[in-house]
């Protein structure tokens, strides 16, 4: 029976969490590690100049759970590294409260979680849902069924495996169930915002503090994307690479002139910051 490593980037107390951690435990022991509080759109955060703490916790439902006083991939690496009883045969991170779609996925801690398992060598699946505002139903509703479906892609996984360097990205529409129009395999998206808002206020000694803001995105309307899919009431299923070379750029670098011959070095020849002017660089 296989091990299943629950996380998230939205703390311990996120009901997206316990809706994840009962969809996947008919597949096998379901841990869960996840950080003491909200961590949203911090990435592949890690912490490396301070010790980390594992605290037992329970659940709503009365099941034992432990936080981490660290990143979500701080969770993801403890958990990997033997600090609870048994190391995960997969990792499968949220239920994140706000879709991380197109370019979101660089921001998303939801989704680092799941590039750090692959990283460490086991599966990693990303699985988000709407922003409770947002949602056009029971958004209790909208978690079952994100859960349920976050089981079915796990199956696959467990059955057919991934690619190397590969994990899932699942997003699942803000609405009924019932209106769920089928699952989608799509791209990543296009994904724009239009303001980068930095807002700035005074502290009651007058002192100058910021919020940094922005304006909703504005989505590509196709499809093939995951933005597209998402917006028209489609489950998306995203395989993202943690191979992000653009390799059809790589022969137009080239042109540029980098790679010039590199003569052999001499006493006197020029080493160090000189050695690229020296080289033409």
């Amino acid at each position: 029976m296989p091990t299943i490593l629950v996380t998230n980037d939205d703390g311990i107390s996120s009901p997206g969490l316990l809706a994840l951690k009962r969809g996947l435990e008919p597949l096998g022991e379901v841990l869960v590690l996840a950080p003491e509080r909200n961590w949203s759109a911090t990435s592949h955060a890690k912490t490396m100049h301070k010790p980390l703490r594992i605290t037992a916790v329970t659940l709503a439902d009365g099941s034992k759970a432990y936080t981490c006083s660290g990143s979500p991939t701080d969770c993801v690496a403890m958990a990997m590294g033997g600090a609870l009883h048994a190391k995960p045969d997969m990792v499968v991170s949220g239920i994140n409260t706000g879709h991380n779609v197109g370019i979101d996925v660089t921001y998303s801690g939801t989704v680092a979680c799941a590039m750090e398992a692959v990283i460490l060598g086991v599966p990693g699946i990303a699985v988000s849902s709407v922003y409770p505002t947002q949602a056009r139903g029971d958004l209790s509703e909208i978690h079952r069924l994100s859960g349920e479906v976050a089981r079915d892609v796990a199956q696959r996984v467990f059955k057919f495996g991934l690619p190397s360097q590969t994990l899932i990205n699942v997003n699942i529409p803000g609405i009924p169930p019932g209106e769920v129009r089928g699952v989608r395999i799509t791209r990543m998206g296009g994904r724009r915002y239009d303001i980068n808002e930095v807002i700035e206020r005074s502290d009651p000694y007058g002192r100058p503090y910021y919020w940094l803001g922005g304006s909703h995105p504005v989505d590509e309307d196709d499809l093939a994307t995951d933005v597209g899919a998402v917006k028209h009431g489609y489950i998306s299923v995203t395989p993202i690479t943690l191979d992000m070379t653009n390799y059809s750029f790589l022969s137009h670098l080239d042109e540029w002139g980098f790679n010039h011959r590199v003569e052999e070095h001499v006493p006197g020849s020029a080493e160090g910051p000189d050695a690229l002017e020296a080289h033409g660089l």
